[in-house]
């Protein structure tokens, strides 16, 4: 499938589709980078000529080392069957360690707190973003300071009620856009650049590594303000499955590199010119009778950075789900054509609520820049730790080779991360409470479904010989099939034993299905079932899914007929277990993890809806589990 999305008479446009969904956060940096160096943060940079091009030298090595060589030429290499982002690039890595080992338990515990950062830079990209673009209208008339946040809130609410209606409508106009977005970046830049040529000495890494000696501290300080030139490096990674690998690589080496390049050195030789533009470097580019076009573009700009970044949370919550890190949600699909877009409602309104917070909160741009980057950089470290298990195990890297690269790699992204950590006070504490709490909300899913599954393997019967100990006379045989729902499917599920007990039938087929879902996005139609006859009309399957899948248990249930049983679907009856938790003192989980876990399974989306069961065919079966 890869390669053909990759045949070259298609990269051209995917390329261009890519500059929507894939750049858009990284895109917008510009707006609010220099300006939250120059003038936010614990020590702002003094600005002068030389620590212009000091900075500039290190956003320039920054974007070579970190996206350019670490994500679009190096990381994207390690995809799972085609698909990236950091729960894929997990899946992977596990799939080459020991079950049971202290390093695998370990590395999940990483990846999963990689995943929980995901979403704290979720929640402060489109705050971020928008404010940034709206607080052009205070360049344009000092008179509209007072309409920014109330308009940066109308347009997020108008960004989160549109989730629902997905992107499918206007996803067309998403590349075109931004190619004009990219355009102008350059265009303006150049412009600049041109009146005061000798910017372009910060090319020059000495630049970058004398403002670092000769201003240690303010110099390490500032690196939290560079590493958001280099934010959205992580979604080049993530939505690489959607495009593959060579458009995203075509797209920034050919438009995006260049253009965000010639815009910031723009905007230092704007700086370097007319020192009172740090007021606002970006907008102050543009000529007055341009000001408001480009207020409206940079708002679309960002309002298609913040959709492509709310997109990557419902993705990653679906993996996740899929994966066994969170319990079923309301998934609803935006498009016939195109499993990829979803739409979850509890996950879209959380991070609204969130993202209003932080705009009334942080009240600006520069302000919120202190809190950006800790979610961002620690993500991008963890990235790096998953790699060097791929390298090792998968590509068969040596010590040495291994991990001297990656070695390099990660001591970029701690530096990042370190200067980031000094920023915790004024306001980086918030993604990492976020992500802290949704860190928490996994695993404890995570423990407790292990802890429930335990618990009811205890009691239960065998499946092979329970079978073989029904007498043909002993129980009422009806026409029909049933389906038995079941997570292990060697032995007898408990709403098979209820529905004997209490109804004292069997039908006339019946299946013992279990779902496993693997480590791997797709599932082949030929790996789908796993089929085997037992006695007594009896039947065990295993449907595997990947965890990109749309899981649909009729349409793959009814792939049994090529191992010789037909199931009429009008005359087929799902049986479904429903437990009721009761939280117990004294057990592997403290008491009010537990209690948290009961919350989460009593609200978990219904197995019926999350497999695309009919309804009117289902039947469940309570009881109780005391965990």
């Amino acid at each position: 499938m890869m390669e053909n999305m990759q045949h070259p008479k298609k990269i051209a446009p995917l390329a261009l589709a890519a500059l929507g969904v894939v750049y858009g956060d990284i895109g917008t940096s510009p707006l609010y980078t220099l300006s939250t160096i120059f003038t936010g943060g614990l020590a702002p940079v003094p600005l002068n000529p030389e620590n212009i091009l000091g900075i500039l030298s290190l956003i320039f090595w920054s974007l070579m080392i970190v996206v350019s060589f670490k994500y679009v030429v190096f990381i994207m290499r390690a995809d799972n069957r085609g698909e990236g982002g950091i729960m894929a690039l997990l899946a992977l890595a596990l799939q080459h360690l020991d079950k049971n080992s202290k390093q695998r338990n370990t590395i999940m515990l990483l990846g999963i707190f990689g995943a929980a950062l995901f979403y704290g830079d979720g929640v402060i990209t489109p705050a971020i973003s928008v404010l940034s673009a709206v607080e052009g209208l205070q360049v344009a008339s000092p008179a509209l300071h007072n309409y920014i946040i109330p308009v940066t809130i109308a347009v997020l609410f108008g960004l989160f009620m549109f989730q629902r209606r997905g992107t499918a409508s206007v996803g067309a106009l998403f590349g075109p856009v931004m190619l004009i977005w990219f355009g102008t970046l350059a265009s303006l830049g150049v412009i600049n650049i041109l009146s005061e040529v000798s910017v372009m000495n910060a090319l020059n890494p000495l630049h970058g590594i004398r403002f670092l000696i000769n201003s240690p501290w303010i110099g390490f300080l500032a690196l939290g303000g560079v590493v958001l030139a280099v934010t959205g490096a992580e979604t080049l990674y993530a939505d690489m499955g959607h495009f593959g690998r060579r458009p995203v690589q075509l797209a920034w080496f050919i438009l995006v590199l260049p253009a965000l390049l010639l815009n910031y050195f723009g905007q230092g030789a704007l700086l370097i010119h007319t020192p009172k533009a740090i007021e606002n470097p970006f907008y102050l580019l543009a000529p007055n009778w341009a000001l408001y076009p480009l207020i409206m573009l940079a708002t679309v700009a960002t309002v298609i950075a913040s959709q492509a970044v709310i997109s990557g949370a419902f993705s990653i919550t679906r993996q996740a789900m899929q994966l066994g890190y969170a319990p079923r949600m309301s998934t609803q699909q935006t498009s016939e054509q195109e499993y990829g877009q979803i739409y979850l409602p509890g996950i879209n309104w959380a991070l609204f609520i969130a993202v209003v917070a932080l705009v009334i909160g942080f009240h600006s741009s520069s302000n919120l820049g202190s809190a950006y980057g800790i979610a961002v950089t620690g993500t991008m470290a963890i990235t790096s730790i998953l790699a060097f298990i791929v390298v090792r195990k998968i590509w068969g890297w040596g010590w040495i080779k291994g991990g001297l690269l990656i070695a390099a790699l990660l001591s970029v992204d701690l530096a990042f991360f370190s200067a980031n950590i000094i920023k915790i006070e004024e306001g980086g504490w918030f993604p990492l409470a976020f992500a802290s709490g949704v860190f928490l909300l996994m695993t404890t899913w995570k423990r407790g479904r292990q802890l429930l599954r335990d618990r009811m393997q205890q009691n239960a019967l065998t499946l092979v010989p329970f079978i073989a100990a029904i007498q043909p006379d002993s129980v009422t045989r009806v026409a029909g099939s049933a389906i038995f729902l079941t997570a292990n499917p060697n032995d007898v599920p408990h709403a098979l034993l209820h529905n004997l007990k209490h109804n004292k039938v069997l039908h006339e087929h019946v299946v013992i299905l279990s779902v496993n879902m693997l480590d791997i996005p797709y599932v082949a139609n030929e790996e789908r079932l796993e089929f085997e006859a037992l006695s007594n009309n009896f039947y065990r399957v295993i449907i595997n899914f990947g965890f990109k899948d749309e899981p649909d248990i009729p349409k793959a249930i009814a792939m049994t007929h090529q191992f010789g049983l037909i199931l009429d679907p009008m005359e087929t009856s799902y049986f479904l277990g429903r437990e009721t938790l009761i939280p117990k003192t004294g057990t592997a989980m403290p008491l009010w993890r537990e209690k948290l876990f009961v919350t989460m399974y009593r609200n978990a989306s219904s197995a019926v809806t999350f497999f695309n069961i009919p309804p009117n065919c289902v039947v469940e079966m309570g009881t109780q589990v005391v965990l």
